[in-house]
C-alpha cells in the first residue's frame, strides 16, 4: 500500500490552509504571467513606435538632402552595420520595426536589433543634455537598432530598454506574501475552530461507554458543528437508557426464569428413583448454567466489576487449583508475578472456559504464561483432535458447535468461547486458537502488557 505524502497535513486546518495556499500560489502565478505579458506587451510598443517614428523622420530627412541627425543625437548614419554580430538577436523587435517601416512606405534592406547592457561611455550618453544622460542612466539596458538604407548606409539608433520583469517579481512576490497573511490567518483560525470540536467529538466517541458517569460534551464552534455535538450528546443519553431498559429485562427474564427452575429442584426431590432424579437435577443444573451464559454475554458490554491490580499468575493459578479439586487432568506451569489491571471474575470465567473446553474434548489441560515485551501470553494446550483449520474462527460465534467433537454428553451450547472471546477483548487483548504440529490444540489469550 503507497503511503500518503508525508507533507500532506493530517488535520482540518492544515488541509485547509494547504488548499487555500495552492490555490493561492496557482493565482498569482496565472496573475503573473498575464502582468508580464502586459507588461512586456506595453514596453515593446512604447519602445518600438518612438524608435520607429525616429527612423522615419531620418529617412525623410535622408530623402530631403538633409543630416540624418536633427542635432539630438536620435539617429545616426553610418556606412556599415554597426550592430555587434556577438550580440542576441531580438527577432521579435526587428519584425515590429519592418513591418511599421513597410506600412509607413520606407523600404528598409536588413534589420538588426540587439539588447546590451548600458555602459557609461556610450555614444547615446555623451551626446545628449546631462539630465537625459542621468535619466538614461538608470536604464540598465539599450536596444541597438540597425536599419539598412539601400545605397546609403544603416541607420543606427540606440534607446532604452527597461528592464522591469525583476521589479514585478518581487512586487507579486510581496502581494502574495500579504495574501496568504490576510487569507490564510482567517482560514487557520476558522479550520481550528471546526476541527478542534470535531476532534474532541471524536474523542468522546471512541472513550464511549455505556453507563459512565462522563459529563455532556462541550458545545462549541460554529452552528453545524454544535448541531452534530447535541445530537451525539442527545445519541448517547438514548443509547444508555436503551441498555439500562436491556438490563432490567434481562434482569427480570433471569429472575423468571431462575423461579421455576428452583421450584423445579425442589420438586424432583420427590422423584423415587435416584437415577431419573440425578439426571433431572443434572438438566437443572445445565439450564442454570446456560442461563448464567446467556445473561453474562448479554450484560458483558456493561460489567459491574471495575478493574483492580491483580497478580495474574495467581489468578490462572487459582482456576488451575479448581479443576485439580474436581480431578481434572489440569496442570499449570507456575512462573514470576505478572501484575495487571483487570477484571478478576471475568478473566477467571475467561480462563476456566478455555480450560473447561480442552478437559472436556482433550481429556486434558496444561497451562502456562508467556510474558512478552508488549503482550502477556495464557497458552491453554490440550491433547484433543484439533479443529480443522477453516472452522477455527467459527467456534467463537455465539451458540456454534462442531458435532464432530461436540455433543450433547459433553455439555454446553456453543457459549463458552464466545463469552471468553467478549470477556478479553472488553480487557484489549483477543483470543485464538491454534492446532499444533504435534496433535491437540492451543488456546491463546493475548493481553496487553
Amino acid at each position: 500500500m503507497i503511503r500518503r505524502l508525508s507533507l500532506w497535513p493530517r488535520s482540518l486546518a492544515g488541509q485547509m490552509a494547504l488548499l487555500v495556499a495552492l490555490a493561492l500560489f496557482v493565482a498569482q502565478a496565472i496573475n503573473f504571467g498575464l502582468l508580464l505579458r502586459e507588461r512586456r506587451q506595453l514596453r515593446f510598443e512604447q519602445i518600438i513606435s518612438p524608435t520607429v517614428t525616429r527612423l522615419i523622420d531620418a529617412e525623410d530627412r535622408l530623402n530631403s538632402g538633409a543630416a540624418a541627425d536633427s542635432g539630438r543625437g536620435h539617429v545616426r548614419l553610418v556606412p556599415s552595420n554597426p550592430v555587434s554580430p556577438l550580440r542576441q538577436r531580438e527577432p521579435n523587435v526587428e519584425r515590429a520595426i519592418r513591418q511599421s517601416l513597410v506600412e509607413a512606405g520606407f523600404a528598409p534592406g536588413e534589420v538588426r536589433a540587439v539588447v546590451r547592457p548600458v555602459k557609461h561611455a556610450d555614444w547615446m550618453l555623451r551626446h545628449v543634455n546631462a539630465r537625459r544622460a542621468a535619466r538614461l542612466a538608470r536604464f540598465r539596458t539599450v536596444l541597438d537598432v540597425g536599419v539598412e538604407v539601400p545605397g546609403r548606409g544603416w541607420l543606427v539608433l540606440h534607446a532604452p530598454w527597461p528592464q522591469t520583469d525583476d521589479t514585478l517579481i518581487w512586487r507579486l512576490i510581496a502581494q502574495t506574501l500579504v495574501l496568504y497573511i490576510v487569507v490564510l490567518a482567517p482560514v487557520l483560525w476558522i479550520g481550528r475552530r471546526i476541527s478542534l470540536p470535531l476532534k474532541a467529538l471524536a474523542e468522546a466517541a471512541h472513550r464511549f461507554t455505556p453507563g459512565g458517569d462522563r459529563p455532556p460534551l462541550v458545545e462549541s464552534g460554529p452552528p453545524d458543528v454544535r448541531e452534530v455535538t447535541a445530537a451525539f450528546n442527545a445519541l448517547r443519553l438514548r443509547v444508555t437508557a436503551m441498555l439500562d431498559e436491556k438490563d432490567r429485562m434481562l434482569g427480570a427474564i433471569g429472575h423468571d426464569l431462575r423461579t421455576p427452575l428452583a421450584a423445579l429442584r425442589v420438586r424432583i426431590e420427590s422423584v423415587e428413583d435416584e437415577t431419573d432424579r440425578a439426571r433431572m437435577a443434572d438438566i437443572i443444573g445445565e439450564m442454570n448454567r446456560t442461563l448464567d451464559d446467556i445473561l453474562s454475554l448479554a450484560r458483558l458490554g456493561r460489567p459491574s466489576e471495575p478493574p483492580i491490580d491483580v497478580d495474574l499468575t495467581a489468578l490462572v493459578d487459582a482456576v488451575v487449583e479448581d479443576f485439580r479439586d474436581l480431578d481434572h487432568d489440569v496442570s499449570f506451569e507456575d512462573g514470576a508475578r505478572l501484575p495487571m489491571r483487570l477484571r478478576p471474575a471475568l478473566m477467571r470465567r475467561a480462563v476456566r472456559n478455555l480450560i473447561e473446553n480442552a478437559v472436556k474434548y482433550g481429556e486434558s489441560a496444561v497451562v502456562r504464561i508467556e510474558k512478552a515485551d508488549d503482550q502477556v501470553r495464557i497458552i491453554v494446550s490440550d491433547r484433543g483432535p484439533g479443529i480443522p483449520p477453516e472452522r477455527l474462527a467459527d467456534v467463537f460465534d455465539p451458540f456454534t458447535r462442531l458435532e464432530t467433537s461436540r455433543n450433547r454428553e459433553t455439555g454446553g451450547i456453543g457459549l463458552g468461547l464466545a463469552l471468553a472471546r467478549a470477556i478479553v477483548a472488553d480487557a484489549g487483548g483477543h483470543v485464538r486458537l491454534e492446532n499444533r504440529p504435534e496433535g491437540g490444540l492451543d488456546a491463546i489469550i493475548e493481553l496487553p502488557a
